[in-house]
């Protein structure tokens, strides 16, 4: 016997229609202003006066060509002054030199017990040394830290042909990474820094480079704090004199050529504020630790630093259609820090701006909205939101069940909304 079974949407819509027309409940925009959590503030006495609000005076004028200021961990700027000028940048060169040595070496490429073998080219190499000679084999962690200690043109130059396979095509790599970087006023010609009237960066790319030296491979930002290097029996200090006048300071890079002048590039770290100074063109070797605690005296007296959510924290939930889940958790996928002027923090506010209609599948990490972070009625901050898991379309049934809610839901909003 033969049976057919036969299923008519026609007779059975009406029925989910009159049953989701009871059921339906609007879906109001995924729009909403939670506020951060900033370090919590103590409570005023019932007859206290209120905090008065903290002054910020105009940044301090160096006697440099070119400054910035930086804040490490939101990126804002705190002071500058020609920060996109294309300057020779000396010796501040070996930040992107090292930064490429500690890629590879993070990821897995190269072994810090790698034996680097140092030819002719790298053992003449003019200017500071961290006098390694010809034949020697070196092991990779000490000619990084030549290269961050005592600035060795000829560690950098070893580094250079073991990664690349000479200074050309390494500072090709260079280049390459400057332009993923955002590095947009800078060209490299060679891991020294040795002049060349085609190699030339700028402090604001400077101060790039070095955040995401400090953010990106913090295992190895220890090597810029040191204050001494030996090798072959010479013994030889960091330049960077800020390592001995503050504690608080633990890198990164100085530089000098006739054409650059004296230049620094100083980070320092109080509490859970890091600041990320550059100062470029300097007379001196003593001006140019004078104008970095100019800059980082300035940020640290007039701004803090406050971490308002964790990555990966969930930050909202929003509802997802035809999927098989109802939900979608929303966050963000880096720390998120906004630096603000002292004794402001309760002025902050954060409005999330979700995407509407969302509707499965959607991935893990993708951008479904959009966060905005504000100081009283100015914007500090913008963050994109991000799916922080997987949603898979539903079945058959619930799909068609999530398209007549769906219906009600949006009907229901343009009759009320």
């Amino acid at each position: 016997m033969k049976v057919t079974c036969s299923f008519s949407f026609r007779r059975v819509m009406p029925a989910l229609l009159a049953c989701w027309s009871l059921i339906a409940m609007p879906v109001q925009a995924q729009e909403t202003s939670p506020s951060p959590q900033p370090q919590p503030q103590p409570q005023p006495q019932p007859q206290a006066q209120p905090q008065p609000q903290t002054m910020i005076p105009s940044p301090p004028r160096l006697a440099a060509e070119s400054w910035i200021l930086m804040d490490a961990g939101s990126g804002r700027i705190l002071a500058q002054h020609n920060p996109d000028e294309r300057l020779p940048p000396a010796s501040l060169t070996k930040l992107m030199t090292a930064y490429l040595v500690e890629r590879e070496l993070n990821r897995g490429n190269i072994s810090s017990d790698d034996q680097v073998p140092i030819s002719e080219k790298a053992w003449r190499t003019g200017g500071s040394k961290m006098f390694i000679e010809v034949g020697d084999r070196v092991p990779v962690s000490r000619l990084l830290r030549g290269i961050i200690i005592v600035s060795g043109n000829d560690a950098s130059v070893a580094m250079a042909e073991y990664l690349a396979g000479g200074v050309k095509p390494f500072a090709d790599i260079m280049n390459q990474h400057a332009a993923r970087l955002g590095m947009e006023n800078t060209h490299f010609v060679n891991p020294t820094g040795l002049p060349h009237e085609n190699h030339y960066s700028s402090a604001r790319d400077l101060a790039l480079l070095s955040r995401h030296i400090i953010n990106d491979y913090p295992k190895h930002y220890a090597i810029y704090s040191q204050k001494q290097f030996t090798y072959g029996g010479i013994e030889q200090p960091n330049r960077n004199r800020l390592l001995w006048r503050s504690s608080s300071v633990d890198g990164l890079k100085t530089g000098w050529t006739e054409a650059a002048g004296y230049c620094l590039v100083a980070s320092s770290k109080r509490e859970d504020m890091r600041l990320i100074s550059v100062v470029m063109g300097t007379a001196s070797p003593e001006a140019r630790v004078q104008e970095s605690q100019k800059l980082l005296s300035y940020g640290f007296r007039y701004f803090e630093t406050l971490k308002l959510y964790d990555k990966g924290a969930v930050l909202n939930t929003t509802r997802v259609w035809e999927g098989d889940k109802d939900e979608l958790k929303i966050g963000v996928d880096e720390n998120v820090f906004m630096t603000v002027p002292r004794n402001r923090n309760q002025e902050l506010t954060a409005k999330l701006d979700i995407r509407k209609g969302l509707t499965a599948p959607i991935s893990a990490g993708e951008v479904v909205g959009r966060m905005e972070v504000r100081l009283g009625d100015e914007v500090v901050g913008e963050r994109d939101l991000l799916a922080l898991e997987e949603v898979q379309k539903g079945g058959f049934f619930k799909r068609m069940i999530d398209k007549v809610q769906r219906f009600f839901s949006e009907l229901w909003s343009g009759w009320f909304g």
